[in-house]
């Protein structure tokens, strides 16, 4: 890797490098903090490298993340908001570039850093949670009127759970790892949830609902608190800003949030949905979207959380059937585990989803 000064020269950053120093807990980019002396006034900045493994077309990424963070800005400071602050801050090459690539071919990228604010790693309140939950529902608002169509797919299919079926089946009959014969339970509970897989993909491909701007990994980690006043400031992590339904972001950060266990919770026992916890989710959620929402993304959010559930476990198993290439693991069975707490808090919500229709109706305007 390059030194970081010969990277940080390549940015519009505004006065004199002072410090640079590696910065967050993210598995996927390599992230830096620099401090820059500004006339005397302290300025920091975010500069991280790119991770083309898993992104693979960086200049759609970066497009993509352009497009949206410079539409938010200009929305947020027409109503008087502070862009800076609750918006990412995207910062150009000097010669106007969204990314740097440098000489060994590493891509780099600069954001404005966001003083006084943190990251939960864990839902420890329904307050949280509930902030959580707005934050990501203003985003999604902030963006109901950006037209979905124009940004790329990052990732593709990535939750097209039809086509994650398709590669479940694969995966079975293949059986590279041997594996089969021993998870004959869980291969039996995706196969008799199939009808799940099109519900959404179908609404989306004959406009029942509309196709949004999704951030796709809404996970409490990626929206900055701030430290004083504790109430969620903004999104962050753009780098899975595709085309989707609301239904996928919505259900996805349920599926993480609402469980009382940790995803590879070996003692299933211990693993339940909180449906106090997702109450306080769509409460903020449905708050922060207000009159964006259709009635048909309403009366589905319930089983959108179903949905982004089976299929994270259904991911877990074909991986797990196919020997454990995507995921990292800890062990041998660390996958099935995996998809054994997912498909556990699917019969869950299977079980509560009149509750969490309730839920839903009560809170959306």
């Amino acid at each position: 890797m390059k030194n970081i000064t010969d990277i940080a020269s390549a940015f519009s950053f505004k006065g004199t490098l002072v410090n640079s120093e590696p910065y967050g807990n993210g598995h996927i980019n390599d992230t830096f903090a620099l401090t820059y002396d500004d006339g005397g006034r302290v300025k920091r900045y975010i500069l991280q490298r790119m991770n083309k493994s898993v992104f693979p077309d960086i200049d759609v990424l970066m497009e993509n993340v352009a497009a949206v963070t410079e539409f938010l800005r200009e929305k947020i400071d027409g109503r008087g908001g502070d862009s800076d602050r609750e918006c990412l801050t995207l910062v150009r090459t000097k010669d106007g570039k969204s990314y740097y690539k440098d000489e060994i071919g590493d891509c780099w990228r600069a954001f404005l850093f966001i003083e006084n604010t943190e990251a939960y790693q864990i839902v420890d309140s329904a307050e949280v949670f509930e902030n959580a939950g707005r934050a990501f529902g203003v985003f999604i608002a902030g963006l109901a009127d950006f037209d979905a169509s124009k940004l790329g797919e990052v990732i593709k299919n990535f939750h097209n759970t039809r086509d994650r079926y398709a590669k479940f089946l694969n995966a079975l009959k293949a059986d590279k790892a041997g594996r089969a014969a021993g998870v004959a339970k869980e291969i039996e509970f995706v196969k008799n949830r199939e009808a799940y897989c099109g519900k959404v993909v179908d609404m989306l491909a004959k406009g029942e609902i509309p196709l949004r701007v999704t951030h796709n990994d809404t996970k409490l980690n990626n929206i900055l608190i701030d430290k004083d006043t504790k109430k969620a400031i903004c999104v962050i992590d753009l780098d899975t800003i595709m085309p989707g339904s609301l239904l996928y972001d919505f259900g996805d950060a349920v599926r993480f949030g609402c469980s009382t266990a940790a995803e590879d919770e070996k003692d299933l026992d211990k693993v339940h949905f909180d449906i106090s916890l997702y109450e306080a989710f769509a409460k903020g959620f449905l708050s922060g979207i207000g009159a964006s929402i259709t009635d048909k993304e309403v009366e589905n959010l319930a089983f959108g959380s179903i949905l982004m559930t089976y299929e994270c476990g259904m991911r877990f198993l074909t991986d797990y059937l196919d020997g454990d290439n995507y995921f990292k693991t800890a062990y041998p069975e660390h996958n099935l585990v995996r998809c054994r707490t997912q498909f556990r808090l699917v019969e869950e919500m299977e079980a509560k989803t009149g509750d969490m229709n309730l839920i839903a109706r009560k809170y959306a305007k």
